[in-house]
């Protein structure tokens, strides 16, 4: 979101980043803030990372083995990389799956100063792959996926990742993850059907309400937290 209060000033467009289906991600400025913007529709913003952020506290909280492995759909504005990075000891690994290598330009050029120095992380790597493959192809092997792709679980900006949020998608972040381990997905809005597909493939599913804006309440973001049992 780009602060009203500055409204005086001009916004301008960074630059874009053509995605792999032929859609168009804009970078836009207006004094110190940034929005990514997709169409009319906004991802993110450097005004609106409180709840980015508790996608990867929550879901880092019930991990126990310190030697975690967690995956990361795409690096956004660094917020959740950075939240898991800050609650996460140094022998956890992070892979992050980025589709748009723009964005990975974006990440250590106009966007850098929030990103830290994060993508130096010996804990990190980041894959250029499209997160649904990495999930796929990968048998129990992770302890958390965190996935904030899309405004919710349907495939706005990248039409392939409603192959995340169907039955056999969900099914296969089943798969990817250690007994015991966690989805955590982030969402703008409600979709009791999702949960509903969460359950039906085995999941346990925790539905939690996160202010957008730290210490404000009226404007609330999903994260879903879908336990894979021990047992499975």
């Amino acid at each position: 979101m780009l602060a009203t209060s500055d409204a005086h000033m001009r916004v301008e467009l960074v630059d874009t980043a053509e995605l792999p289906d032929g859609g168009l991600l804009r970078l836009w400025r207006r004094g110190t803030d940034y929005s990514i913007r997709f169409g009319e529709e906004e991802l993110m913003g450097n005004q609106v990372r409180h709840s980015e952020e508790a996608l990867a506290t929550l879901a880092c909280r019930r991990l126990i083995d310190p030697e975690s492995r967690i995956l990361i759909g795409g690096l956004g504005m660094g917020f959740t990389l950075g939240a898991a990075l800050a609650v996460l000891p140094p022998t956890a690994r992070v892979t992050v799956a980025e589709l748009v290598p723009k964005i990975v330009t974006w990440a250590n050029g106009p966007l850098a100063h929030l990103f830290h120095d994060y993508l130096a992380d010996p804990r990190l790597s980041l894959e250029m792959a499209d997160v649904h493959d990495v999930i796929e192809r990968t048998e129990a092997g992770f302890d958390a996926i965190l996935l904030d792709v899309d405004n919710g679980p349907d495939g706005l900006i990248h039409l392939p990742n409603e192959r995340l949020y169907c039955a056999w998608g969900l099914r296969a972040a089943h798969a990817a993850l250690k007994p015991g381990g966690t989805l955590a997905i982030w969402s703008a809005y409600a979709d009791d059907a999702f949960v509903d597909r969460l359950g039906s493939v085995g999941f346990a599913v925790e539905e939690v309400n996160i202010p957008a804006f730290a210490g404000g309440e009226h404007v609330t973001h999903k994260i879903w937290l879908a336990g894979k049992r021990a047992g499975d």
